[in-house]
């Protein structure tokens, strides 16, 4: 029977007494409840298999291709060769990029569900994964606060938020940099299975339809560093082998800086999210922010 253990955050819990490679039915049951409370598991030393991480991801519903028709991808600071990347190579950009505080591929049309990481090599200092509850945020907020957000929504682009982290990226570079045009997403989420609102911010939220683009910007950060706070962080400290999965509907998370010499290689898969909950159109053409996306596609 899995024991469940929670974190010392609002969110989060860790599971032990659990072989996730050979996940009973009933284990399934105790692990999916587990994942609608607390938001965020963590599976100490599972050492999956690639196939076995899969397998697991699937259980949360269907994965999300992000590279090459592969349901598993390397998030790694180091190439084929074994060769750690430099500061100018794109992954390296988008490693950087990916230590604000977002959700992932909400940026997309269809954002995510959740994130599955399989820790490989960690560098000996640094390089954690932190997560920040956005139920708790939301609970939290004052009165007047929700009520000035509770209709507004914004545009989420990968292009301007590696951009605010200092980064130009062209279509083509990578998963994400698309021409279909910024999604735009409520700032509250109501969340499919539990009900429970929550913040939909992060760095990859850019310009609220109504508002000027400064004040959107401005409230955009005041929440977010409001929400970023203890008792609603958790940081996880990688050891080779761990497994933690996450709900992108109402988790934000980041990567921690390291020594950038060192490898860190991360197995991820994501799991997609439903469409009839997690789809958004693209009504904002992004060339208006100075981001020409169809125009580097030509």
């Amino acid at each position: 029977m899995p024991t469940i253990t929670p974190l010392d955050a609002t969110l989060g819990a860790r599971v032990s007494d659990i072989d996730l490679a050979a996940l009973s039915d009933d284990d399934w049951r105790t692990v999916e409840d587990a994942f609608h409370s607390y938001a965020a598991l963590v599976f100490p030393g599972q050492d999956l298999s690639r196939a076995d991480q899969i397998a697991f991801g699937e259980r949360f519903g269907e994965i999300e291709i992000i590279r090459a028709g592969a349901k598993a991808v390397s998030i790694s600071n180091v190439d084929a060769n074994g060769r750690v990347m430099t500061a100018d190579e794109k992954r390296y950009q988008t490693l950087r990029g990916n230590e604000g505080w977002h959700t992932d591929s909400s940026y997309m049309p269809l954002a995510a569900k959740a994130s599955c990481l399989a820790a490989q090599v960690v560098p000996t200092d640094g390089g954690e994964t932190e997560l920040a509850d956005m139920r708790a945020a939301y609970d939290a907020l004052d009165a007047a606060t929700r009520a000035q957000i509770e209709d507004l929504s914004a545009y989420h682009s990968l292009y301007a938020s590696q951009a605010k982290a200092g980064f130009t990226f062209r279509t083509g570079d990578g998963y994400g940099y698309h021409t279909e045009g910024a999604p735009l997403r409520p700032l509250v989420k109501i969340h499919p299975a539990t009900g429970r609102k929550a913040l939909f911010i992060g760095r990859h939220a850019y310009r609220i339809p109504g508002m000027v683009d400064d004040e959107a910007q401005a409230l955009l950060d005041r929440l977010l560093q409001d929400a970023c706070r203890p008792p609603r962080i958790y940081t996880h400290h990688w050891q080779p082998g761990d497994v933690m999965i996450w709900d992108n509907r109402c988790v934000l998370h980041r990567a921690r800086p390291y020594d950038y010499s060192q490898p860190r290689v991360m197995r991820h898969v994501r799991i997609a999210g439903d469409p009839a909950s997690e789809w958004a159109e693209t009504g904002q053409d992004e060339r208006a922010d100075g981001f020409e996306p169809s125009a580097a596609a030509r």
